[in-house]
């Protein structure tokens, strides 16, 4: 079944409900699709599996300075709202860490995570009936983002490598063109990307500019994952491409580069016309985030690039998984940033990817994530399965013994 149809199914369901001649619930929300992980997630913490599945950092350790200003925060009283658009501290901090810089003041939006910022950034964006362009694979929440918006996915294929001299996942241009057209609003890229681990080229982004030019759209770059690039490999936000520059909203995190997923610190980037928008949006939608978390965020030099090691880290803990699955007789190509490795199972089992992964789980105690819910096309999806490296070695280890004993 494809995401199309999935969340028509789901929609007619909702209707199902309706009494009175209306439904139960919006349209827009019936279309969302329902989590994928949770009954997984809970069979796997009732057998006390390692969890390889979620992207909940246990990798890199959350910083112990970062904790302690947050609790001299909340004992110094600093306990009421904040500005709704951020504290300016943390404001200026993440200015700082930009390669392209931006004014703390005018361009910048701390929200109640990266979710949030996304959501917040397709309601000022987008009408109910609008389209925006996803980039499949894509991060299962984009599609639900887009839904509660109202708007229409229009999905662009990113083609499987097809040998070890083959491109990752190639964006085929012309492809690329026909997803665009005159109810297109918005395009949303990831880089680096979840489930695949790509980073998007200087290329690929000058492809994507003309296009915008051309159609009038919006670019929405969730880049969460912008420290989390490996290699020495530079990362390349939409905000440095000078072409991109004033069409372009990125969305960015501190909860896999900082490990506190927990804390809800998110952020948008964008000019001073739409960031206006947003902030607005934006205090109807939560008010702001956590005041003590982000005067703790804002105090320390955590966002200084000599004190970001997650992504030494987590190469370390990538080559581990790597290896791992390798010699389960999985395929891939090596992430270039992220937490995340999709796989091709099809070396190791005739299972689809949902057999396969209750397997593993039933004979290792491992939990991986099934790939279904990252494709447009479930019958694409059920090759392949997404594992989160973002773990401590010690559990690493412990998953290498369970999964090849």
């Amino acid at each position: 079944m494809t995401t199309e149809a999935a969340t028509a199914e789901t929609a007619t369901a909702v209707s199902a409900t309706a009494t009175g001649g209306r439904a139960a619930v919006s349209e827009r929300a019936g279309r969302i699709p329902k989590g994928n992980l949770a009954e997984l997630f809970l069979l796997a913490r009732e057998r006390g599996a390692i969890d390889l599945a979620v992207g909940t950092p246990g990798a890199p350790e959350t910083p112990k300075p970062l904790v302690e200003e947050a609790v001299r925060a909340l004992r110094g009283g600093v306990n009421q709202y904040e500005l709704p658009h951020g504290g300016a501290d943390i404001r200026r901090r993440i200015a700082e860490s930009f390669t392209t810089p931006a004014d703390p003041d005018t361009e910048l939006t701390v929200t109640v995570g990266g979710t949030e910022a996304l959501c917040v950034a397709l309601f000022s964006l987008v009408d109910p009936g609008d389209e925006v362009v996803l980039l499949d694979p894509y991060y299962e929440n984009f599609l639900g983002a887009v839904e509660l918006a109202g708007a229409r996915p229009k999905f662009v294929r990113l083609h499987e490598p097809e040998g070890p001299a083959s491109p990752d996942w190639r964006l085929d241009p012309d492809e690329l063109a026909a997803a665009f057209g005159p109810a297109t609003r918005a395009i949303i890229l990831n880089t680096p990307a979840n489930p695949t681990g790509q980073t998007l080229s200087a290329e690929d982004l000058e492809r994507i500019a003309a296009l915008c030019e051309r159609w009038d759209v919006t670019v929405i770059s969730d880049e969460v994952y912008a420290n989390l690039v490996f290699d020495d490999r530079p990362h390349l936000s939409v905000a440095d491409v000078p072409s991109l520059r004033d069409r372009s909203v990125v969305v960015g995190s501190l909860s896999k580069s900082h490990a506190i997923s927990g804390w809800r610190l998110g952020f948008l980037r964008a000019r001073p016309e739409l960031t206006r928008v947003f902030r607005r949006v934006h205090e109807i939608t939560t008010n702001g985030a956590g005041a003590p978390l982000q005067l703790a965020a804002g105090l320390t030099d955590l966002f200084d690039a000599a004190s970001l090691t997650a992504a030494k880290e987590l190469s370390q803990a990538r080559d581990e998984t790597a290896d791992i699955l390798a010699r389960m007789g999985l395929t891939f190509r090596l992430p270039e940033g992220g937490c995340f490795v999709l796989a091709d199972i099809r070396g190791a089992t005739d299972e689809d990817c949902r057999t396969f992964v209750r397997r593993v789980l039933e004979e290792s105690s491992v939990l991986l994530a099934p790939g279904t819910p990252f494709f447009a096309d479930e019958e694409r999806g059920r090759n392949y399965v997404r594992v989160a490296f973002n773990r401590s070695p010690q559990i690493l280890a412990a998953a290498r013994a369970r999964l090849l004993p």
